[in-house]
C-alpha cells in the first residue's frame, strides 16, 4: 500500500527536465515489470505539468485495478470524460501522450528508468524519515521501524516468476514472445513466428555446405524488418562478411560488388535495420568478450535486437574443461545464458562430422564435438548438399530439434550461393515440388559427367595398352 506522502515535503523532477519526465512516463507504459516494481512509490506530484500528473494518476489507477498498463484506447476514453471547463487540460494531455508514446522506443530508457526509480526510492525514504519525527514524539518506536523498513524495501523487483493461475493471457497471446522471423515462412510456422528473447537457434552442416550463408540470410531478413543485428565472426573477415550481406541483399556476386558500388549503396539505403560486424580470431574470445562488446554498443546507443555467431564452435569457454567436447557444451550453455540475460534471440552454426557429406539428410547423431549443443539450443536445423545439389543449386534443410512444436521434417531448398539467394519451401508446395525436380535433374547431370569421365578413362587406358600416347587428349 502506498505510504501517506505529504506533498509539501516532496521534491519534484524539475531538475531532470521535461524530456526526462516524458521518458519516465514512457518507462511506466513500456514495461509491466517496471510498473509493478515502482507503482507504490511513484507519486503524480513528482511531475511538473498538470498533463503529466493526470497521465500518471491514470496509469497508477489502471494498474491497481487491472494489473497492466493502460492502452491508448483507455486514455482516449478517460480524456473524453473531462468536462468542457477542462478543455485546455484535454489538449495538453493529448499532446503529451503523443510525446510519451513517441519515446517508448528511445535508446536511453534503461538509464531513465534507473534514475527515476532511484529518485522515487529516495523520496520514499525521505518521507518515512520526516513522518517518523512526529511518531518519535509519541513513542511509537515499533511503528517507526515498520515504516522505515517498508521504505527501504520500496521499489524492489516483485517478479517471482510466471504465476500460472493469473498469467494465462501471457501464455495464449503472441505478445508473450516478441519474435524475429527468418526469411522462410515454413520455418517461421514451426517456431511460432521466429525466435524470441533469450532463444538460441543452431544450424548444423558439414564444411562448405553453406551454413554461414544461412546465418547471414537470417541476419539480412532482420535488417529488412528494421532490426539492429550484431554479427560475430570467428572465421571470415569483417569485410568478407559484409560482402556476403551485400550479395544477399542485392543478388550481386561478391566478386562483382566492386563494379556495382552505387547500385549496392542504393539498395542498402532502403534497408531500415543496422548491421554491426565484429571479428574475433579463432578460439580467442569467450561469451564474456561478446557481452562486453554488446554492453559497449548499448552504452553508445546501439543495443542489438539479434545476435549472429559464426560460429560458437570457434569460441572458447570461460570454464576450465578436461576435454574439447566438454568445453563445447560449456560454450553453448554460456551463449544461451548470455542471450537470456540480454533478452534477445541469437543464431549460431556448428560443424557436423565429415561423413555427413555423403548423407541426404544430416541427423543429430552426425553433430561434431558435443551432443550438448542439441540440448542447449531451442531450435536446430541441418543443411545438406551433395554434388548433385551443388550442380542444381539445391539442398535439404532438416529439422533436428524444435522446442516450439513438431520436428523431424525435411524441406527442399533453393541454394544459389553465388548470388546469396536461399529459399526454403514446404515440399508439398508448388515451389517445393519444382526444387525436388531440379534435384533429380541435378543427379542426372552428375551421372552424365561420371559416365563421360569413365568413358575418357577407358579411352586413355586403351591408348596406353596400344602404345598410342599421341592420341591421348585430356579435357
Amino acid at each position: 500500500m502506498k505510504e501517506d506522502f505529504r506533498e509539501e515535503n516532496l521534491d519534484t523532477l524539475q531538475k531532470f527536465g521535461t524530456t526526462f519526465q516524458t521518458k519516465a512516463i514512457s518507462c511506466l507504459l513500456n514495461s509491466r515489470e517496471f510498473l509493478d516494481q515502482s507503482y507504490d512509490i511513484v507519486v503524480p506530484h513528482y511531475f511538473e505539468s498538470d498533463a503529466n500528473k493526470w497521465i500518471v494518476e491514470k496509469i497508477l489507477w489502471y494498474f491497481i485495478e487491472y494489473k497492466k498498463a493502460p492502452t491508448p484506447e483507455v486514455f482516449k476514453q478517460e480524456v473524453d470524460k473531462l468536462t468542457p471547463e477542462q478543455s485546455v487540460l484535454r489538449v495538453s494531455i493529448i499532446e503529451q501522450l503523443k510525446h510519451v508514446y513517441k519515446n517508448t522506443k528511445s535508446e536511453d530508457l534503461a538509464y531513465v528508468q534507473n534514475e527515476f526509480l532511484t529518485f522515487c526510492k529516495n523520496q520514499a525514504i525521505k518521507n518515512a524519515v520526516l513522518r517518523s519525527a512526529d511518531m518519535l514524539k509519541r513513542g511509537k518506536y515499533d511503528d517507526i521501524k515498520v515504516m522505515v523498513d517498508r521504505a527501504l524495501r520500496s521499489g524492489q523487483e516483485r517478479n517471482i516468476g510466471h504465476v500460472w493461475a493469473e498469467d494465462i493471457e501471457s501464455r495464449v497471446t503472441k505478445l508473450a514472445r516478441d519474435v524475429i522471423p527468418t526469411p522462410w515462412p515454413c520455418i517461421n510456422e514451426l517456431i511460432d513466428g521466429g525466435l524470441g528473447a533469450g532463444e538460441l537457434g543452431c544450424i548444423i552442416a558439414p564444411s562448405g555446405i553453406g551454413k554461414s550463408w544461412l546465418l547471414r540470410a537470417i541476419g539480412a531478413e532482420a535488417l529488412r524488418r528494421g532490426k539492429r543485428v550484431v554479427d560475430y565472426t570467428f572465421e571470415l573477415s569483417e569485410t568478407y562478411v559484409g560482402l556476403r550481406y551485400d550479395t544477399i541483399i542485392t543478388g550481386i556476386e561478391p566478386s562483382h560488388i566492386k563494379n556495382n558500388v552505387q547500385a549496392v549503396k542504393n539498395q542498402i539505403d532502403q534497408i531500415d535495420g543496422e548491421l554491426f560486424i565484429k571479428y574475433f580470431p579463432t578460439r580467442s574470445a569467450s561469451v564474456n568478450h561478446l557481452m562486453a562488446h554488446i554492453n559497449r554498443m548499448t552504452q553508445l546507443g546501439y543495443p542489438p535486437d539479434l545476435v549472429i555467431v559464426d560460429y560458437a564452435d570457434l569460441m572458447r569457454s570461460t570454464e576450465k574443461s578436461n576435454a574439447r567436447h566438454e568445453e563445447l557444451g560449456f560454450i553453448y550453455e554460456e551463449l544461451r545464458g548470455m542471450l537470456g540475460e540480454l533478452k534477445i534471440p541469437g543464431w549460431t552454426a556448428s560443424q557436423s562430422q565429415r561423413s555427413a557429406l555423403q548423407d541426404d539428410v544430416v541427423e543429430a547423431d552426425k553433430i561434431a564435438g558435443a551432443y550438448a549443443k542439441i540440448f542447449v539450443s531451442d531450435f536446430v536445423i541441418s543443411a545438406s548438399r551433395k554434388l548433385a545439389d551443388k550442380v542444381s543449386n539445391t539442398g535439404r534443410v532438416h529439422v533436428i530439434k524444435n522446442r516450439f512444436g513438431a520436428d523431424g521434417m525435411t524441406f527442399p531448398a533453393n541454394m544459389d550461393l553465388t548470388h546469396g539467394q536461399i529459399e526454403i519451401y514446404d515440399e508439398k508446395s508448388s515451389d517445393g515440388m519444382l526444387i525436388k525436380n531440379r534435384m533429380q535433374n541435378g543427379q542426372g547431370v552428375v551421372k552424365q559427367l561420371l559416365q563421360k569421365k569413365l568413358l575418357d578413362i577407358g579411352k586413355v587406358q586403351h591408348a596406353l595398352d596400344e602404345g598410342d600416347t599421341e592420341s591421348i587428349q585430356l579435357d
